[in-house]
């Protein structure tokens, strides 16, 4: 099993109090040029997450490439391992992310979407959409 690579590129910024934290595999942390991650925000290494390039997240936002296994009774949860993984989380370049929101395994956004504060992001999302809430929906497009 290999390590995790946690990589971040030219220009990008982690503010202070961000943790990556390994997490139920060996998945890369990537952080693409220029982008920038705010205070309090948690990324698990889990499956991997790979942000792009001019990315803003804001303060304590959530990134779980991880699910755990608990459909066994008669043994408790954390010891029941991992679930296979649906990708990790992809992010694509020129997306902002607002503050508390929460990444799921298996989250692709596309280029130029932004995610409105505290929203919960699984599944695919359209490039240049807005989107919010929990349950997600789309709110509007970027122009």
């Amino acid at each position: 099993m290999r390590g995790t690579r946690i990589e971040i590129r030219r220009g990008a910024v982690i503010d202070a109090f961000v943790k990556i934290k390994p997490a139920g595999g060996s998945g890369d942390v990537i952080v693409g040029e220029d982008s920038v991650i705010n205070s309090g925000c948690v990324i698990y290494t889990g499956n991997g997450v790979r942000i792009g390039k001019g990315v803003a997240i804001a303060a304590n936002c959530t990134f779980a490439p991880v699910n755990h296994e608990f459909s066994r009774r008669d043994v408790p949860i954390r010891a029941q391992g991992f679930r296979p993984s649906k990708g990790g989380i992809e992010i694509g370049d020129d997306v902002w992310i607002g503050a508390n929101c929460v990444l799921l395994d298996g989250a692709v956004i596309g280029e130029g979407c932004v995610i409105a504060a505290g929203s919960i992001v699984r599944g695919v999302l359209e490039a240049f959409k807005i989107y919010g809430g929990s349950p997600l929906k789309v709110l509007g497009e970027r122009q």
